[in-house]
């Protein structure tokens, strides 16, 4: 599933990746009551990660935080800053 920048169209997030189920990017993210996406689920072309742990668009559109658990970093993000529709054009396939 790719979820958009409500504001830009531009792709940020593919999930699941990185060997997880649908069913356990679901479990997550219902049981911490928003998307949480893992780092091989970001796209970084389009989204930043600033020191105070905040995840922001490449264009400033603020996203949510980063969280991290015994699994690694985890993108908490509010769903309605991922709720966009694609830009024409825009580049989903690249997530380094």
């Amino acid at each position: 599933i790719t979820f958009y920048d409500s504001n830009t169209g531009k792709p940020l997030f593919i999930a699941p990746r990185g060997g997880r189920t649908l069913d356990q990017f679901l479990k997550e993210s219902i049981d911490h009551g928003w998307p949480s996406f893992r780092d091989e689920e970001v796209i970084w072309e389009n989204v930043r990660c600033l020191p105070n742990g905040e995840a922001v668009s490449v264009d400033g559109t603020h996203l949510g935080h980063n969280l991290p658990d015994r699994k690694g970093s985890r993108y908490c993000i509010n769903l309605v800053s991922v709720a966009g529709s694609p830009t024409i054009g825009a580049n989903v396939g690249s997530s380094a």
